[in-house]
C-alpha cells in the first residue's frame, strides 16, 4: 500500500487492504470462544469467574471470555507493581525507549488481526479499527521520542557557586492505574500506559468490560517486546467494582482515566484525599461545529457527517451540535440528513459498511429516550429509529444515524449522549454562534467552516476547547493524530491541561526533583 491508515483517509485504493482484512477476519473467527486470563506478575491468572465479550452486531456471538480479577487480589497486584517499579524506574531511559518502540513495531506488524478483533468486539468499521491500531503504535513511538529528545528529562540548572552542580530531574511517581474505555480500546490503553511506562512507572491496566479482548493484544506486544514481568499487568472486571477498588487502593500513586465526566470527577475527589496524587482525566465532550455564511457547503456537510456518525457517534470528540448560518440552514440540514439516510448501517466487518452498532443494549435505550425528547421538543429531521436488521444481525444494537432540529438551550444540546445523534440550529451572527458554541460545560473539540480568514482566526482565538479545526472535510471535530494534533480537554472535558497526542504528555507521569552536588 502506498498510504498510511489514519482517521483522515478519504481517497485511496483499498482493494488490497480489504482482501488482507478478510483473511485476518477468517483467522480471528477461527479462535472465537477462548477463555483468556488476567495477567498478574507476568503470569496468567485464572479465577474461574468469567467476563464475556460479545459482538455488539451479533450479541449471540461469544467472542471470548476473560477471568475476572477479584478485588481481594488487588493487594497482590499492587505489591507486584511496586516491587517491579524499583528495577523498571532504575532502567536507563534508552532501554525503556527501545522496548516501547519494539512494542509499537509489533502492534504495526499485527495490525490486521488486532483490527479484525476490534471490529468484532467494538463494532468499529474496518478503517476506524485500522486507524485505532496504527494510532496505538504511533502513540508509543511519539512518546518514546519525547523521552529521547529530552535526554531522559534531566537538564542542568544555574549555579550559585563554582563548585556546585545542580540538575532538574524528572522521576517516576511509582504505580499507575490506567482505566481505559471501550471506544478506542487499543489506542487509549496504549497511549495512557505508554506515557506512564516511559516515565519509569509500572502500570495496572483495567480495560473496559465492554472491550477486554483488545487489551490482550497490547499485553502480548509489550511482553514480546521484552517488558519485564510485573511492569504491566492487566486486570479484568467491571468499573463499578474492580475499577473503583483500584482507584481507592492506597498503593496506587496515580490514575489515568478516559471516560465519563461523572466517573472522572469521582476519581479526582478520591485522589485528592489524604495526599494529592496525579490524576489525568479525559472526560468527553459536547462538541460544536459552526457553519458560516460563506462556508463550502459540500465540505461542511461531509465533515459534519463523518464527525457525527463515525463509530456511531461513540467518540468523546464526536460532533453533536451544529450551528449553521440561517441563510444556509435549510440546505445544510437537508444535505446532512440525505447523507445520513444514505449511510450504510450494518455489520462493520463488511467493507461496504460505514456505521456499525452502538456498544450495548443500554446505549440503545439511551438513544430511544433521546429520540422521544427530541420528537417532543423539536423535530426529527431524519433517523430516530432502532434498526432491526435481518438474519444474524436481528438482535444487533443498531440505531439509525439521527439528525434533529433543537434549540441551543435544550438538554440534548448540552448533555453528552455518545450516540449517532446530532442537533442542528441556526444563528445570525458569528458573535451569536461563538456564544452558543462556548456555552457548555465541556470543551474538548470544536470546528468551523468558513472561507473568511478573519472569521477562522477569530474562532481559533475565542473557541473554548482544546482541539480546534477549520474547514476539515475529513472530520469537523474528529481525527486527532499523535504528534499532529494535541488532544487536550478544557473545562469539564479534562483535568491536566496537557493532553494526549501532544508534546508535553510523558512529562506529566513524572515528578520533578532538584539534585545538587557540591564538588
Amino acid at each position: 500500500m502506498s498510504f498510511r491508515i489514519t482517521y483522515s483517509v478519504l481517497d485511496a485504493d483499498m482493494s488490497e487492504l480489504h482482501a488482507r482484512f478478510d483473511e485476518a477476519l477468517d483467522t480471528v473467527r477461527g479462535s472465537l470462544g477462548a477463555a483468556l486470563p488476567s495477567w498478574i506478575a507476568g503470569e496468567a491468572f485464572r479465577s474461574g469467574d468469567l467476563l464475556e465479550s460479545r459482538n455488539p452486531a451479533k450479541p449471540d456471538e461469544l467472542l471470548a471470555t476473560f477471568h475476572r480479577t477479584p478485588v481481594s487480589e488487588l493487594d497482590r497486584v499492587v505489591r507486584v507493581a511496586r516491587e517491579a517499579q524499583r528495577a523498571w524506574g532504575a532502567t536507563p531511559w534508552q532501554e525503556r525507549v527501545r522496548i516501547l518502540r519494539a512494542a509499537a513495531d509489533l502492534i504495526s506488524a499485527r495490525s490486521l488481526e488486532l483490527s479484525a478483533r476490534m471490529t468484532l468486539e467494538v463494532g468499529k468499521s474496518r478503517l476506524e479499527s485500522l486507524g485505532d491500531v496504527e494510532e496505538s503504535a504511533d502513540l508509543l513511538r511519539y512518546y518514546a521520542s519525547q523521552l529521547e529528545q529530552a535526554e531522559g528529562f534531566s537538564r542542568p540548572m544555574a549555579r550559585l557557586s563554582p563548585n556546585e552542580d545542580t540538575r532538574s530531574v524528572l522521576r517516576p511517581y511509582g504505580v499507575f492505574a490506567v482505566i481505559s474505555p471501550f471506544n478506542f480500546p487499543l489506542a487509549l490503553a496504549a497511549g495512557m500506559s505508554g506515557g506512564a511506562l516511559l516515565g519509569g512507572n509500572t502500570v495496572i491496566l483495567k480495560p473496559s468490560e465492554d472491550a477486554p479482548w483488545c487489551a490482550e493484544g497490547l499485553h502480548q506486544a509489550l511482553t514480546d517486546a521484552g517488558l519485564p514481568p510485573g511492569v504491566f499487568q492487566v486486570v479484568h472486571g467491571e468499573g463499578e467494582s474492580l475499577g473503583a477498588a483500584l482507584v481507592r487502593h492506597p498503593g496506587v500513586d496515580g490514575v489515568s482515566f478516559t471516560g465519563s465526566k461523572a466517573v472522572g470527577m469521582d476519581i479526582h475527589r478520591e485522589l485528592s484525599t489524604g495526599r494529592v496524587r496525579p490524576c489525568f482525566l479525559e472526560l468527553g465532550g459536547k462538541n460544536p461545529a459552526i457553519v458560516c455564511r460563506d462556508a463550502d457547503l459540500e465540505a461542511a456537510i461531509e465533515g459534519c457527517f463523518r464527525s457525527a456518525f463515525g463509530l456511531s457517534g461513540q467518540k468523546c470528540s464526536a460532533l453533536s451540535r451544529i450551528y449553521v448560518h440561517e441563510s444556509l440552514l435549510n440546505d445544510f440540514t437537508e444535505g446532512l440528513a440525505s447523507k445520513a439516510r444514505s449511510a450504510a448501517v450494518g455489520d462493520p466487518s463488511l467493507a461496504s459498511v460505514f456505521t456499525g452498532p452502538v456498544i450495548n443494549a443500554a446505549a440503545v435505550r439511551r438513544f430511544e429516550r433521546a429520540v422521544d425528547e427530541a420528537r417532543r421538543d423539536g423535530a426529527i429531521v431524519t433517523g430516530g429509529e432502532r434498526l432491526r436488521l435481518d438474519g444474524a444481525l436481528a438482535q444487533g444494537h443498531f440505531v439509525a444515524p439521527t439528525v434533529v432540529a433543537l434549540s441551543h438551550g435544550h438538554r440534548l444540546m448540552r448533555d453528552e449522549l455518545f450516540l449517532p445523534f446530532v442537533g442542528v440550529t441556526g444563528f445570525r451572527t458569528l458573535d451569536e454562534a461563538l456564544r452558543m458554541a462556548n456555552d457548555c460545560e465541556y470543551g474538548l473539540t470544536a470546528g468551523v467552516f468558513s472561507r473568511d480568514a478573519a472569521d477562522v482566526e477569530r474562532f481559533m482565538a475565542e473557541a473554548e476547547a482544546g482541539v480546534l479545526y477549520a474547514n476539515r472535510r475529513t472530520g469537523a471535530t474528529t481525527g486527532a493524530w499523535p504528534g499532529v494534533q494535541s488532544f487536550c480537554g478544557w473545562k469539564g472535558s479534562g483535568a491536566s491541561g496537557k493532553g494526549g497526542c501532544g508534546p508535553y504528555y510523558v512529562a506529566q507521569f513524572m515528578r520533578e526533583q532538584a539534585q545538587t552536588r557540591m564538588g
